[in-house]
């Protein structure tokens, strides 16, 4: 039997290999993280992507049915129902949630602007504004800039600030479209 003082060890090449295996181990080890965490990061930005237009497309089915219901007010017998059914039926309200889950501070906080700008102009409607009145338009034009300001928060998040855009870069005025307005005739242009 040999003993461990009878083996003429090299301590430096032991020593070496031992230090060469753990750090191809803790190399292998750090590269599966960052992987796992690049994905788990794109995975996140993902969702957070599909949120945004899941958020965005809920409020434009609610903003076209209230619309509908706006050209003709007196057709429905309960007006208030129909405005409010409008929200429910468009699932705005399960979009926002999953806004505030994945959004980052600033949509989240253009989200719930514009979301609150759809409620004030659903309750314009529910009280019998009509497409074409003055009442519609005063509640219309800053909800369409609240959504503007929701686009420019989700590009500026999503593809990095400076790859906004402005009203200008579209020959506007203004976000909230009321210097097109055939009905307003806002003759105040301005980059808001």
């Amino acid at each position: 039997m040999i003993t461990f003082r009878e083996v003429d060890v090299d301590w430096g090449t032991l020593l070496a290999t031992l230090s060469g295996g753990s750090l191809a181990i803790s190399g292998t080890v750090l590269a599966d993280r960052l992987r796992h965490r690049h994905e788990d990061d794109r995975g996140a930005g993902e969702r957070r992507r599909a949120a945004y237009i899941e958020f965005i497309t809920a409020a434009e089915a609610c903003h076209s049915r209230l619309r509908q219901i706006a050209r003709s007010p007196a057709a429905h017998q309960d007006l208030e129902a129909v405005a409010r059914r409008a929200l429910i039926e468009a699932s705005i309200y399960e979009a926002r949630e999953r806004l505030f889950i994945d959004a980052t501070p600033s949509v989240a906080s253009a989200g719930q602007e514009m979301f609150e700008r759809l409620r004030v102009l659903q309750r314009t409607v529910s009280a019998g504004a009509e497409l074409n009145s003055p009442a519609f338009h005063d509640d219309h034009h800053p909800y369409i800039g609240a959504v503007w300001a929701y686009r420019v928060a989700v590009r500026e998040e999503l593809e990095g600030v400076g790859a906004s855009f402005s009203p200008s870069d579209f020959g506007w005025g203004r976000w909230d479209g009321k210097d097109r307005c055939s009905i307003c005739h806002d003759p105040i242009v301005t980059g808001s």
